[in-house]
């Protein structure tokens, strides 16, 4: 299905109009952005342990000596035999983003319950570089929400994305961002977190296709998406010799 064809002067007028549109979505995101600084922060009592490569460390050491913590919740279950396409499909533009994000307080870290040696097999096959830790046998993915027992399967309902939400509409993993902050006092507080189609605007690849003539043609949320190792060979462009 092809759009309207019209001349370059009502083109012209109809991108105006969608100019339009598209400031009024940057003075929201900046409206939003000023929100999300402004939210009141919670402080972690808790002590947590996570498997590293280098050892046993806690919520404190995974901010490797910057102020700032961002935790992405990869869905990497115990017993999976690979980690989810969604969260695969993200985390392909974070190693980009390290450096700057490093030279600017940020340090990022994804984490799983999946054993080290499971996560350390799929991230050397998907050829990551961001830190990337194991949770198993910690509370900390059922504390932030991501992650869920049969137990907590089997009940009326499931808190997932700030709300109550069916059982059979959960997993026992699912997506999230969280941030957190870690002062001169050792104090460290729980600032943001972030759920379901939350952390979008990361994936890089699918603000490029918002702009492309076809969007993202996708018959539901990113179901074109596979890990990037898994695509058929791509299909040759059409040529007029032929």
């Amino acid at each position: 299905m092809q759009n309207e064809v019209v001349s370059r002067e009502e083109w012209l007028e109809a991108r105006r109009a969608l100019l339009a549109k598209e400031k009024e979505a940057t003075r929201l995101r900046d409206s939003v952005n000023a929100a999300r600084l402004a939210l009141p922060w919670v402080k972690v009592d808790k002590d947590y342990v996570f498997e590293t490569p280098e050892g046993r460390r806690s919520l404190a050491d995974l901010f490797d000596g910057r102020s700032q913590l961002l935790i992405y919740h990869f869905m990497l279950g115990p017993d999976w035999d690979a980690g989810c396409t969604g969260c695969s499909f993200l985390s392909d533009h974070v190693d980009g983003a390290l450096p700057h994000l490093n030279h600017h307080d940020v340090t990022w870290v994804a984490v799983s319950r999946a054993p080290l040696d499971k996560i350390a097999a799929y991230k050397q096959r998907m050829g990551w570089q961001f830190p990337w830790v194991s949770s198993f046998g910690s509370d900390f993915n059922f504390d932030y929400h991501v992650s869920f027992s049969p137990e907590d399967l089997a009940k009326d309902e499931v808190f997932y994305n700030f709300t109550p939400m069916q059982p059979a509409d959960a997993n026992d993993e699912l997506p999230g961002l969280s941030a957190f902050y870690h002062n001169d006092r050792g104090e460290i507080f729980h600032t943001y977190s972030s759920y379901a189609r939350g952390p979008e605007e990361l994936i890089g690849t699918l603000m490029i296709l918002d702009r492309a003539p076809k969007g993202r043609n996708e018959d539901g949320t990113m179901n074109f998406v596979r890990r990037h190792d898994e695509y058929d060979e791509a299909p040759k462009a059409p040529s007029c010799c032929h």
